[in-house]
């Protein structure tokens, strides 16, 4: 969401007191203050705001002039980039104890450990539903700065009730893993909103019945990643060089410094997977697209997939690499092009293509046969136990940017031309998945994993 918002200035004030937020968040960007929410009257002196500080803690904040009328940050850090988090904020200042006054759940689960604890004084009416503009994704303060960089979805606010994290989520029954409620059973009030974000022409249409719908400011995008089924992203807490990440962690724009490559947050040891990654901006044939079953080597400055044990990849002056060493030439690609990867777990082979083309003839359907195909040690024998999808440079002398697409639709801000599904009609791909092969999600890991 970075550099845009969602915006709707209420038609008037309503209960100030007693009120819920309940929404699902993905981080992309760590180790800068930004705002998820915000309410303001131009300035900090008066506003409400929900936020992640610089620091990866959570913050529920608001100010009173120069007093804190409340603020709450939390010890745990939210610095967890391959995940969805469940945030319920849960307000009702007419009760007698403080700490019933404001509470924070995290997937289900109260948080009750604060390095910064003030509560809101009994009855106080806060800055939140306040008749003036409610900003999703950004403060404003004169100024629109501090933006959200991440996803978001399922996000609420319930007017006049203080609800439980319960009322929004539950227990799988079957994985363990808390999940969201798609209809709950909660009654918004006047000023109450439910954005689902389902609607990627509208995505601040309003799912409560009471048409709060907000505007969106900016290039917002909407991808398939959703709570529900949780796609990777590059892991930007292994890549410990100077690369810049962005667009939810699935673009990498690497720098002159060193060698900047990361690997997807999800790993693999069976299967069949498949993924592609556009080269939007590199200098001297530097982009490298492949798998490596060690992603704490790739934060080193001196390798890269292909050069590492193990490794392969395909790097963008046409050679595949294999444990530092060239098993075949294929084509050279550059700023525009679309390169492919087919992991074939099953049968420990792996194949590149360029805009559709395998490379090497290679025919990703043919087995154990392996045409056209690398082959690689089998997952169960690779320290891990697991192969990552990677992709980065092969130099610090030259700059490159790439975008990732594991199935959430995009190059970036850019939506894939042909929106190709994987076989349990997952993904959108701009080439056609192979035959067998899936999108890199939780529900394909949980069925064909």
């Amino acid at each position: 969401m970075a550099s845009t918002y969602l915006t709707r200035t209420p038609s008037s004030t309503g209960n100030q007191r007693t009120f819920t937020f309940s929404f699902w968040v993905k981080r992309g960007g760590l180790s800068s203050q930004q705002h998820i929410y915000c309410q303001s009257y131009g300035s900090e002196d008066y506003q409400f705001r929900m936020e992640f500080t610089s620091s990866d803690e959570f913050r529920l904040y608001n100010s009173k002039g120069a007093s804190d009328a409340i603020n709450l940050k939390t010890n745990r850090k939210f610095r967890d980039t391959s995940s969805w988090y469940a945030i319920t904020i849960a307000i009702d200042t007419t009760q007698g104890t403080e700490a019933n006054r404001a509470k924070i759940y995290v997937n289900g689960v109260q948080e009750t450990s604060f390095a910064t604890a003030t509560y809101p004084t009994q009855n106080l009416e806060m800055d939140a539903n306040a008749g003036v503009a409610q900003l999703i994704g950004v403060q404003y303060k004169g100024n629109y700065d501090r933006y959200f960089d991440g996803s978001l979805s399922h996000f609420h606010f319930i007017e006049a009730t203080q609800y439980q994290a319960s009322d929004f989520g539950e227990t799988d029954s079957t994985s363990g893993i808390w999940k969201p409620k798609t209809a709950p059973s909660v009654t918004y009030g006047t000023n109450g909103y439910f954005l689902k974000m389902e609607n990627s022409g509208a995505m601040g249409t309003d799912s409560s019945g009471n048409s709060n719908t907000f505007t969106v400011s900016g290039n917002l995008t909407q991808n398939v990643d959703t709570p529900s089924n949780n796609f990777a992203t590059l892991n930007s807490l292994i890549n410990n060089n100077n690369g810049t990440f962005s667009n939810g962690n699935l673009t990498l724009a690497t720098t002159t410094s060193s060698r900047d490559n990361a690997p997807a947050t999800i790993g693999v040891s069976q299967g069949k997977w498949y993924a592609e990654a556009k080269v939007i901006a590199q200098s001297a044939n530097r982009f490298v697209w492949g798998i490596s079953p060690d992603p704490s080597e790739l934060a080193r400055a001196d390798t890269f997939a292909g050069n590492q044990t193990d490794s392969v990849a395909y790097l963008s002056d046409g050679d595949v690499h294999k444990s530092d060493s060239v098993q075949y030439s294929g084509s050279t690609y550059t700023a525009g092009d679309i390169v492919g990867i087919a992991l074939d777990l099953d049968n420990n082979k792996v194949y590149f293509h360029k805009n559709g083309t395998y490379q090497n003839s290679g025919v990703p359907t043919s087995g154990s046969t392996g045409t056209g195909a690398v082959s690689i040690t089998s997952a169960s024998s690779v320290a891990t136990g697991y192969y990552f999808i990677t992709m980065g440079d092969t130099s610090g002398a030259h700059n490159v940017t790439g975008s990732v697409n594991f199935g959430q639709g995009y190059f970036g801000t850019t939506a894939v031309a042909s929106a190709n599904a994987d076989g349990n009609g997952i993904g959108k791909m701009e080439y056609a998945v192979p035959s067998g092969y899936y999108t890199l999600n939780t529900k394909n890991i949980k069925e064909f994993g």
